[in-house]
């Protein structure tokens, strides 16, 4: 069980490294810890070591796109009840249903802003509570 005042895992998958670094950065400022990956194959060896309590996934990547992540995250009896929260620059309701069929729970357009990022944590992740500074 994860100690109390541990960072929350969050894992941002994306082959942009500015969406990466720009996810990173909002993310952390809110406390969490976030481990990132260039896509699914990248993701899914980390997801194992990390263990991430949410996912967010770029939709449009090389070699495994992010429906198919989503798919094989959520076919793992381990990770099957970790939130997947897809990420793209389409929002047509085709990829919107699309997502659901392979279990994401949510879909966030991108560009996306910092409380769009922590609206989607609260909203999978009990008790998460951002922080804005750490305390000494």
């Amino acid at each position: 069980m994860e100690q109390p005042g541990a960072a929350l895992k969050v894992m941002v998958i994306d082959d942009s490294k500015t969406i990466r670094r720009t996810a990173q950065i909002l993310l952390s400022e809110a406390g969490c810890e976030v481990i990132t990956a260039i896509d699914g194959f990248d993701a899914l060896a980390k997801i194992i070591d990390h263990q991430p309590q949410i996912i967010f996934v770029d939709v449009l990547m090389p070699r495994l796109d992010g429906y198919q992540t989503c798919a094989l995250i959520k076919q793992n009896s381990t990770f099957k009840d970790t939130p997947v929260i897809l990420l793209s620059s389409r929002d047509g309701l085709f990829d919107k249903a699309r997502g659901r069929v392979v279990g994401s729970d949510q879909f966030l357009t991108k560009p996306f802003s910092k409380e769009e990022l922590l609206d989607a944590i609260k909203a999978h992740v009990p008790g998460f509570a951002a922080e804005e500074q750490h305390a000494p």
